[in-house]
Protein backbone atom coordinates (compact mmCIF):
# COMPACT_ATOMS: atom_id res chain seq x y z
CA UNK A 1 0.00 0.00 0.00
CA UNK A 2 1.05 3.80 -0.69
CA UNK A 3 2.33 5.54 2.37
CA UNK A 4 3.23 8.99 2.74
CA UNK A 5 6.87 9.89 2.33
CA UNK A 6 8.98 10.63 5.66
CA UNK A 7 11.62 12.09 4.43
CA UNK A 8 13.41 15.26 5.75
CA UNK A 9 14.23 17.91 3.20
CA UNK A 10 17.92 17.08 1.81
CA UNK A 11 19.86 20.22 2.07
CA UNK A 12 22.92 18.87 -0.39
CA UNK A 13 20.50 18.44 -3.42
CA UNK A 14 19.98 21.37 -5.51
CA UNK A 15 17.65 20.14 -7.55
CA UNK A 16 14.01 19.63 -5.79
CA UNK A 17 10.89 20.53 -7.39
CA UNK A 18 11.43 22.68 -9.92
CA UNK A 19 8.48 25.02 -10.81
CA UNK A 20 9.13 26.93 -14.13
CA UNK A 21 6.28 29.23 -13.15
CA UNK A 22 5.74 29.00 -9.53
CA UNK A 23 4.63 26.54 -7.51
CA UNK A 24 0.76 25.91 -7.32
CA UNK A 25 -1.51 27.24 -4.47
CA UNK A 26 -2.37 23.68 -2.87
CA UNK A 27 -1.01 21.35 -0.39
CA UNK A 28 0.88 18.44 -2.02
CA UNK A 29 0.86 15.17 -0.63
CA UNK A 30 3.35 12.45 -1.41
CA UNK A 31 3.02 8.75 -1.15
CA UNK A 32 5.97 6.62 -1.86
CA UNK A 33 5.52 3.38 -2.86
CA UNK A 34 7.06 -0.22 -3.05
CA UNK A 35 5.08 -1.40 -7.31
CA UNK A 36 4.69 -5.43 -7.26
CA UNK A 37 5.41 -4.46 -11.14
CA UNK A 38 5.95 -1.15 -13.74
CA UNK A 39 5.31 -2.38 -17.44
CA UNK A 40 1.65 -2.71 -17.95
CA UNK A 41 0.08 -4.48 -20.61
CA UNK A 42 -2.59 -3.32 -22.82
CA UNK A 43 -5.42 -5.21 -25.15
CA UNK A 44 -7.68 -2.30 -25.69
CA UNK A 45 -8.63 -1.20 -29.25
CA UNK A 46 -8.98 2.71 -28.20
CA UNK A 47 -4.96 2.82 -27.46
CA UNK A 48 -2.26 2.40 -29.76
CA UNK A 49 0.60 0.82 -27.99
CA UNK A 50 0.85 -2.71 -25.90
CA UNK A 51 3.10 -1.83 -23.25
CA UNK A 52 3.09 0.94 -20.71
CA UNK A 53 5.20 2.46 -18.08
CA UNK A 54 3.80 4.76 -15.37
CA UNK A 55 6.50 5.23 -12.59
CA UNK A 56 4.04 8.15 -11.11
CA UNK A 57 -0.27 7.77 -10.06
CA UNK A 58 -2.03 10.70 -9.99
CA UNK A 59 -0.91 14.51 -11.80
CA UNK A 60 0.19 17.00 -10.22
CA UNK A 61 -1.01 19.08 -13.92
CA UNK A 62 -4.89 18.81 -12.55
CA UNK A 63 -6.35 19.01 -16.08
CA UNK A 64 -10.02 19.04 -15.63
CA UNK A 65 -10.01 16.36 -18.46
CA UNK A 66 -7.93 13.94 -17.58
CA UNK A 67 -9.17 10.68 -18.52
CA UNK A 68 -7.15 8.92 -15.78
CA UNK A 69 -8.72 10.47 -13.04
CA UNK A 70 -10.39 7.04 -12.07
CA UNK A 71 -7.82 5.39 -11.79
CA UNK A 72 -7.30 6.75 -8.62
CA UNK A 73 -10.46 5.08 -7.12
CA UNK A 74 -8.43 1.95 -7.32
CA UNK A 75 -6.22 3.69 -4.26
CA UNK A 76 -9.31 4.67 -2.03
CA UNK A 77 -8.93 7.79 -2.95
CA UNK A 78 -11.05 10.74 -5.57
CA UNK A 79 -11.26 11.94 -8.86
CA UNK A 80 -11.16 15.07 -8.30
CA UNK A 81 -8.72 17.19 -5.95
CA UNK A 82 -6.78 13.65 -4.44
CA UNK A 83 -6.25 13.26 -8.15
CA UNK A 84 -3.76 16.52 -8.21
CA UNK A 85 -3.01 16.24 -4.94
CA UNK A 86 -2.04 13.31 -3.20
CA UNK A 87 0.55 11.69 -5.81
CA UNK A 88 1.95 8.31 -5.61
CA UNK A 89 5.40 7.41 -6.57
CA UNK A 90 6.83 4.08 -7.30
CA UNK A 91 9.99 4.55 -6.10
CA UNK A 92 11.47 1.30 -7.00
CA UNK A 93 10.16 1.24 -11.07
CA UNK A 94 13.30 1.39 -12.35
CA UNK A 95 14.71 -2.05 -10.70
CA UNK A 96 11.58 -2.86 -11.67
CA UNK A 97 11.66 -2.50 -15.09
CA UNK A 98 15.04 -3.39 -15.53
CA UNK A 99 14.02 -7.28 -14.18
CA UNK A 100 10.73 -6.91 -16.57
CA UNK A 101 12.99 -6.32 -19.53
CA UNK A 102 15.33 -8.56 -19.09
CA UNK A 103 13.20 -12.06 -19.40
CA UNK A 104 13.80 -13.75 -22.04
CA UNK A 105 10.29 -13.48 -22.93
CA UNK A 106 10.85 -9.95 -23.88
CA UNK A 107 11.03 -8.99 -27.38
CA UNK A 108 11.92 -5.42 -27.32
CA UNK A 109 8.30 -4.02 -28.33
CA UNK A 110 7.87 -0.61 -28.04
CA UNK A 111 6.46 1.42 -24.77
CA UNK A 112 4.22 4.03 -24.05
CA UNK A 113 5.72 6.50 -21.05
CA UNK A 114 2.24 8.87 -19.69
CA UNK A 115 -0.04 6.27 -20.55
CA UNK A 116 -1.74 6.99 -17.54
CA UNK A 117 -0.33 10.39 -15.77
CA UNK A 118 2.42 12.68 -17.20
CA UNK A 119 5.88 10.63 -16.55
CA UNK A 120 7.65 14.21 -16.52
CA UNK A 121 5.46 15.92 -13.81
CA UNK A 122 7.11 18.29 -11.48
CA UNK A 123 8.10 15.41 -8.74
CA UNK A 124 10.37 13.86 -11.60
CA UNK A 125 12.47 16.59 -11.35
CA UNK A 126 13.39 14.95 -7.40
CA UNK A 127 12.84 11.48 -7.89
CA UNK A 128 14.19 11.37 -11.73
CA UNK A 129 12.26 7.61 -11.75
CA UNK A 130 11.41 8.37 -15.70
CA UNK A 131 15.08 9.36 -16.68
CA UNK A 132 16.10 5.87 -15.03
CA UNK A 133 13.78 4.00 -16.45
CA UNK A 134 14.54 5.49 -19.81
CA UNK A 135 18.21 4.23 -19.55
CA UNK A 136 16.72 0.86 -18.89
CA UNK A 137 15.21 0.62 -21.78
CA UNK A 138 17.74 2.19 -23.55
CA UNK A 139 20.03 -0.47 -22.43
CA UNK A 140 17.76 -3.45 -23.30
CA UNK A 141 17.50 -2.00 -26.51
CA UNK A 142 13.50 -1.39 -26.14
CA UNK A 143 12.05 1.74 -28.29
CA UNK A 144 9.64 4.05 -26.54
CA UNK A 145 6.99 6.82 -27.12
CA UNK A 146 6.84 9.52 -24.77
CA UNK A 147 4.24 12.05 -24.52
CA UNK A 148 4.31 14.89 -21.40
CA UNK A 149 3.01 18.62 -20.89
CA UNK A 150 6.30 19.45 -18.81
CA UNK A 151 9.31 21.02 -19.84
CA UNK A 152 11.25 18.96 -17.04
CA UNK A 153 11.71 16.50 -20.32
CA UNK A 154 14.23 19.62 -21.45
CA UNK A 155 16.32 17.99 -19.08
CA UNK A 156 16.83 14.71 -20.75
CA UNK A 157 17.04 15.81 -24.15
CA UNK A 158 20.44 14.34 -24.85
CA UNK A 159 19.07 10.91 -23.53
CA UNK A 160 16.23 11.30 -25.36
CA UNK A 161 17.64 12.13 -29.16
CA UNK A 162 20.14 8.82 -27.89
CA UNK A 163 16.45 7.10 -27.97
CA UNK A 164 15.21 8.47 -30.99
CA UNK A 165 18.59 8.03 -33.07
CA UNK A 166 19.19 4.38 -32.08
CA UNK A 167 16.23 2.94 -31.49
CA UNK A 168 13.51 5.11 -33.34
CA UNK A 169 12.29 6.39 -29.76
CA UNK A 170 9.38 9.57 -30.13
CA UNK A 171 8.63 12.53 -27.80
CA UNK A 172 5.04 13.87 -28.34
CA UNK A 173 4.39 17.25 -26.42
CA UNK A 174 0.71 17.63 -25.39
CA UNK A 175 -0.55 20.88 -26.53
CA UNK A 176 -4.20 21.17 -26.79
CA UNK A 177 -4.76 25.28 -26.51
CA UNK A 178 -2.58 27.49 -28.53
CA UNK A 179 -4.17 30.58 -25.31
CA UNK A 180 -2.51 30.72 -22.07
CA UNK A 181 -5.72 31.97 -20.50
CA UNK A 182 -8.01 29.00 -21.68
CA UNK A 183 -5.18 26.43 -21.04
CA UNK A 184 -5.10 28.08 -17.40
CA UNK A 185 -8.16 27.65 -16.86
CA UNK A 186 -8.54 24.23 -17.90
CA UNK A 187 -4.98 23.06 -17.20
CA UNK A 188 -4.08 24.85 -14.26
CA UNK A 189 -0.74 23.53 -13.08
CA UNK A 190 0.41 22.80 -16.89
CA UNK A 191 3.16 24.79 -18.27
CA UNK A 192 1.82 27.55 -20.28
CA UNK A 193 1.72 26.83 -24.27
CA UNK A 194 4.68 28.82 -24.66
CA UNK A 195 6.99 26.75 -22.59
CA UNK A 196 5.41 23.63 -24.24
CA UNK A 197 6.65 24.92 -27.40
CA UNK A 198 9.79 25.63 -25.91
CA UNK A 199 10.24 22.51 -24.83
CA UNK A 200 9.39 21.29 -28.50
CA UNK A 201 12.42 23.26 -29.59
CA UNK A 202 15.12 22.08 -27.06
CA UNK A 203 14.03 18.62 -27.77
CA UNK A 204 14.06 18.56 -31.50
CA UNK A 205 17.19 20.75 -31.38
CA UNK A 206 18.86 18.36 -29.42
CA UNK A 207 18.07 15.59 -32.21
CA UNK A 208 15.04 14.04 -30.71
CA UNK A 209 12.33 12.98 -32.54
CA UNK A 210 9.34 15.19 -31.87
CA UNK A 211 5.93 15.75 -32.17
CA UNK A 212 2.99 17.76 -30.82
CA UNK A 213 -0.25 15.50 -29.47
CA UNK A 214 -3.56 18.11 -29.97
CA UNK A 215 -5.41 16.36 -27.04
CA UNK A 216 -7.78 15.95 -26.06
CA UNK A 217 -9.57 18.16 -28.82
CA UNK A 218 -12.81 20.04 -26.71
CA UNK A 219 -15.08 21.32 -29.34
CA UNK A 220 -15.99 25.13 -28.79
CA UNK A 221 -13.28 25.57 -26.49
CA UNK A 222 -10.28 24.44 -28.80
CA UNK A 223 -10.93 23.46 -32.16
CA UNK A 224 -10.70 26.68 -33.84
CA UNK A 225 -6.94 26.72 -32.28
CA UNK A 226 -5.50 23.24 -34.23
CA UNK A 227 -4.02 25.88 -36.88
CA UNK A 228 -2.24 27.98 -34.42
CA UNK A 229 -0.77 24.71 -32.11
CA UNK A 230 0.33 23.19 -35.19
CA UNK A 231 1.79 25.97 -36.53
CA UNK A 232 3.69 26.52 -33.77
CA UNK A 233 4.44 23.00 -33.63
CA UNK A 234 6.27 22.88 -36.43
CA UNK A 235 8.01 26.12 -36.02
CA UNK A 236 9.83 24.23 -33.27
CA UNK A 237 10.97 21.75 -34.56
CA UNK A 238 7.84 19.06 -34.98
CA UNK A 239 7.79 16.37 -37.32
CA UNK A 240 4.58 14.57 -36.97
CA UNK A 241 1.22 15.25 -35.01
CA UNK A 242 -1.75 13.10 -33.53
CA UNK A 243 -5.17 14.12 -32.06
CA UNK A 244 -7.59 12.57 -29.52
CA UNK A 245 -11.32 13.79 -28.94
CA UNK A 246 -12.25 14.64 -25.50
CA UNK A 247 -13.37 11.66 -23.50
CA UNK A 248 -15.45 12.27 -20.53
CA UNK A 249 -15.75 9.83 -17.84
CA UNK A 250 -18.44 8.80 -15.64
CA UNK A 251 -16.08 10.37 -12.41
CA UNK A 252 -14.40 12.67 -15.10
CA UNK A 253 -17.86 15.06 -16.33
CA UNK A 254 -18.52 16.80 -12.89
CA UNK A 255 -14.39 17.70 -12.62
CA UNK A 256 -14.79 19.48 -16.34
CA UNK A 257 -18.53 20.58 -16.06
CA UNK A 258 -17.61 22.50 -12.37
CA UNK A 259 -13.92 23.92 -13.82
CA UNK A 260 -15.78 25.16 -17.29
CA UNK A 261 -18.93 27.23 -15.42
CA UNK A 262 -16.56 28.35 -12.23
CA UNK A 263 -13.58 29.26 -14.57
CA UNK A 264 -15.22 29.93 -18.37
CA UNK A 265 -19.26 30.45 -17.57
CA UNK A 266 -20.28 32.18 -20.61
CA UNK A 267 -19.04 29.49 -22.72
CA UNK A 268 -19.94 26.60 -20.85
CA UNK A 269 -23.15 25.30 -22.25
CA UNK A 270 -22.04 26.04 -25.75
CA UNK A 271 -19.16 23.46 -24.98
CA UNK A 272 -21.45 20.81 -23.38
CA UNK A 273 -23.34 21.04 -26.32
CA UNK A 274 -20.76 20.84 -28.59
CA UNK A 275 -19.33 17.75 -26.78
CA UNK A 276 -22.83 16.49 -27.11
CA UNK A 277 -23.13 16.86 -30.70
CA UNK A 278 -19.52 15.10 -31.21
CA UNK A 279 -20.92 12.11 -29.13
CA UNK A 280 -24.42 11.42 -30.23
CA UNK A 281 -26.00 13.04 -27.89
CA UNK A 282 -24.00 12.12 -25.05
CA UNK A 283 -21.57 13.60 -23.42
CA UNK A 284 -19.18 10.30 -23.02
CA UNK A 285 -19.32 6.78 -25.26
CA UNK A 286 -17.69 4.49 -23.35
CA UNK A 287 -17.70 1.72 -26.21
CA UNK A 288 -14.67 0.28 -27.32
CA UNK A 289 -13.34 1.65 -30.08
CA UNK A 290 -14.87 4.62 -30.21
CA UNK A 291 -14.15 6.27 -26.79
CA UNK A 292 -11.29 8.50 -27.56
CA UNK A 293 -13.01 9.20 -31.13
CA UNK A 294 -15.72 11.56 -32.33
CA UNK A 295 -18.46 11.27 -34.40
CA UNK A 296 -21.24 13.35 -36.74
CA UNK A 297 -20.42 15.94 -38.93
CA UNK A 298 -19.28 18.41 -36.46
CA UNK A 299 -16.13 16.04 -35.50
CA UNK A 300 -15.69 15.13 -39.16
CA UNK A 301 -14.88 18.93 -39.64
CA UNK A 302 -12.26 18.85 -36.87
CA UNK A 303 -10.35 16.18 -38.82
CA UNK A 304 -10.72 17.67 -41.95
CA UNK A 305 -9.49 20.82 -40.22
CA UNK A 306 -6.33 18.91 -38.42
CA UNK A 307 -5.62 17.14 -42.08
CA UNK A 308 -5.93 20.19 -43.74
CA UNK A 309 -3.37 21.90 -41.89
CA UNK A 310 -0.93 19.15 -41.15
CA UNK A 311 -0.63 18.81 -44.96
CA UNK A 312 -0.19 22.44 -45.34
CA UNK A 313 2.78 21.93 -42.47
CA UNK A 314 4.37 18.61 -43.74
CA UNK A 315 3.52 17.06 -40.27
CA UNK A 316 3.16 13.24 -40.22
CA UNK A 317 -0.19 12.02 -39.13
CA UNK A 318 -0.29 9.26 -36.48
CA UNK A 319 -3.32 7.52 -35.73
CA UNK A 320 -3.43 8.34 -32.05
CA UNK A 321 -7.06 6.22 -30.75
CA UNK A 322 -8.81 6.67 -33.51
CA UNK A 323 -9.52 3.09 -34.87
CA UNK A 324 -9.53 -0.66 -33.38
CA UNK A 325 -5.89 -1.64 -34.80
CA UNK A 326 -4.81 -4.67 -36.29
CA UNK A 327 -2.98 -5.73 -33.27
CA UNK A 328 -6.43 -5.88 -31.29
CA UNK A 329 -8.21 -7.29 -34.14
CA UNK A 330 -9.77 -4.56 -35.42
CA UNK A 331 -9.47 -3.09 -38.96
CA UNK A 332 -6.67 -1.40 -40.04
CA UNK A 333 -6.98 2.35 -39.34
CA UNK A 334 -5.59 3.41 -42.25
CA UNK A 335 -3.01 5.79 -40.58
CA UNK A 336 0.43 4.69 -39.05
CA UNK A 337 0.03 4.04 -35.26
CA UNK A 338 1.44 6.48 -33.01
CA UNK A 339 3.30 3.75 -31.15
CA UNK A 340 4.74 2.71 -34.30
CA UNK A 341 8.39 1.96 -34.73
Amino acid sequence: MPRPESNPRNPYVSQYVEWEEGAPPIELHVLEEDARSVLSENDSPDVGFRWSVNPYRGCQHACAYCYARPSHQYLGLGAGTDFDTRIVVKRNAPELLALELARSSWRRERVAFSGITDCYQPLESRYELTRRCLEVCFARATPVTVITKSAVARRDAALLAKHSRELGSTVYVSIPFADAELARAIEPFAPAPALRFETLRVLAAAGATCGVMVAPIVPGLSDDQIPRVLEGAARAGATRAARIALRLPLEVAPVFEERLRALLPLRADKVLHAVEEMRGGKRNDSRFGARMRGQGPRWRMIEQLFDVHCRRLGLATRAANFAPSERAGGAPSGQLELFDT
